[in-house]
């Protein structure tokens, strides 16, 4: 059985496991699952009803840090994560200060930035305040030199090309002010961007907006 990324491509979680995937060359099928509503057979697959998860010849896991973490002990060659122990806890840390702190935060403003919706001002609030903070943690982390963790692209560049993007987009889009402007997020962008493996995510995923958009446009009929 061939490995199975299972979600849509859309998804910026979804999208940072397929970046991992084809940069270490690993064979895999896309199984497009949506959510929203979860179809009740997706929840034997995946508990909480989420994407992305990976279908593997074992059986199916759930939630991107782990399945990055199997991905990396599963296919070891063209490793992602530094051999030494350190090193790889920094890029670990790197990905939490970005998910946790940064995307998780800055995800209460997609409604608004990307889905026509309305964020009330309170929760603007709260997000502003969290989300400086959070930038300004990562900061002091993140070395882009030229990559996030250092000289070597790792997972911590898999998941920053796919979030950091979209939390800028968001943070001027419904707060007027670009919160991410003190990082280099459009120059590594650019960079990442030469990537073939951020270019194929990049080409899907206009694709999958397509997609989406005339999904929503048959539930609303």
């Amino acid at each position: 059985m061939t490995l199975k990324l299972c979600g849509f491509a859309v998804s910026n979680y979804y999208n940072k496991l397929k970046i991992q995937l084809l940069e270490k060359e690993v064979a895999f099928e896309e199984d497009l699952v949506w959510v929203n509503p979860v179809d009740p057979a997706t929840l034997t697959r995946s508990p909480m009803g989420k994407v992305p998860f990976l279908d593997t010849p074992h059986g199916c896991i759930s939630e991107s840090n782990v399945c990055a973490e199997y991905i990396e002990q599963a296919y070891p060659h063209h490793p992602l994560m530094p051999a030494d122990p350190f090193a790889a806890a920094k890029v670990r840390e790197l990905i939490s200060y970005l998910e946790l702190h940064i995307e998780l935060v800055v995800r209460q403003l997609y409604p608004q930035a990307f889905f026509g919706g309305k964020v009330d001002e309170a929760t603007q609030e709260r997000v502003r305040k969290q989300l400086a903070k959070g930038v300004a943690g990562f900061a002091k982390l993140a070395k882009f030199s030229p990559f996030v963790a250092g000289d070597t692209f790792t997972l911590a560049d898999c998941a920053a090309i796919v979030h950091l993007p979209l939390a800028s987009i968001a943070s001027k889009s419904v707060l007027g002010e670009d919160l991410l402007a003190g990082l280099p997020v459009k120059e590594y962008g650019k960079q990442m961007a030469e990537r073939a493996s951020v270019q194929k995510v990049n080409a899907d995923r206009k694709v999958g907006s397509e997609q989406m958009a005339a999904r929503y446009a048959q539930l609303k009929s």
